[in-house]
């Protein structure tokens, strides 16, 4: 009689929401891909899933260690105390997004070339394989954002308001990185140069965003096309605004590199279900 019930409040939500049986299932499917992606990824280890947790715990505490207290690099950040720990903070905040962005990029291009029993499968929903392998390493990177919560919160004896905010960049986030992995699977399938030249590419645009060295220390004439330009510098900074000092200063470059993910999402999506008829011929 419970289950009965629970079922109708379920069906009775289904209706109210604005979608559809046919996206709820594929929502179930995307769900089940994702937890067997993370599952099968520490398969047979003792530690199983603690270790995406224990990794970058170990890269916050290396971090830390080399650049605060080995090149005793400084930086003052007014809502963080003044200590050896402030610099691997502030750095770690900006590496989280950037691992999530770059290592979801580079699985998601061989998402299609690495399954080829379910592209010929009729009824599979291709559209789906390219966003496992990135939402798998976002769900991971949570972990590091949790661990990175804590430390701030202990050195700051604070945590900011502007958490709530998180959401926002991480929409911007997955827009950006679906959008490449959309366009990269699909060309993958024709072009197998595609992700070692994303590998190439992700190296450059690494060391062209802020993430290890400050924007101030930018020329003054290439920042403002480094902040507008490039929506990793502005998700960045956006994570470090939330996250570090309890105040967002680039919503208008978070605007823009949300318009810019939005339509390379567009792009990359419509270009993938233009490929898509004939990737079984070719795998």
């Amino acid at each position: 009689m419970e289950v009965q019930r629970i079922s109708g409040k379920l069906k009775k939500l289904k209706r109210l929401l604005p979608v559809n049986e046919k996206f709820l299932a594929k929502y179930d499917l995307l769900r089940t891909l994702v937890r067997r992606d993370l599952e099968a990824r520490y398969k047979g280890s003792v530690l199983g899933n603690l270790w995406p947790l224990l990794n970058q715990l170990s890269q916050l505490l290396i971090y830390t260690y080399v650049f605060s207290f080995v090149l005793k690099v400084k930086l003052t950040l007014k809502a963080l105390p003044d200590n050896n720990f402030t610099f691997g903070l502030w750095l770690f905040a900006g590496l989280l997004p950037w691992i999530a962005f770059s290592s979801g990029l580079v699985q998601s291009a061989n998402s299609v070339v690495g399954q080829p029993n379910l592209v010929k499968k009729v009824v599979f929903p291709l559209s789906l394989l390219p966003l496992v392998p990135i939402l798998s390493s976002f769900i991971e990177s949570s972990f590091g954002l949790m661990i990175l919560i804590v430390f701030v919160a202990f050195t700051s004896h604070t945590l900011h308001a502007t958490l709530a905010l998180l959401p926002l960049v991480w929409l911007t986030q997955l827009l950006l990185t679906a959008g490449i992995g959309y366009l990269a699977a699909g060309l993958t399938v024709f072009l197998r140069d595609i992700p070692q030249s994303l590998g190439v590419l992700l190296n450059i645009w690494m060391y062209a965003t802020p993430i290890i060295y400050p924007a101030t220390a930018i020329p003054e004439g290439l920042r403002t096309w480094i902040f507008w330009l490039n929506p990793m510098t502005a998700i960045a900074e956006f994570y470090r605004d939330i996250v570090l000092n309890g105040e967002v200063k680039h919503w208008g470059e978070w605007g823009v590199a949300t318009t810019i993910s939005f339509v390379l999402f567009c792009c990359g999506l419509w270009v993938y279900r233009r490929l898509r008829p004939a990737f079984a011929d070719v795998l």
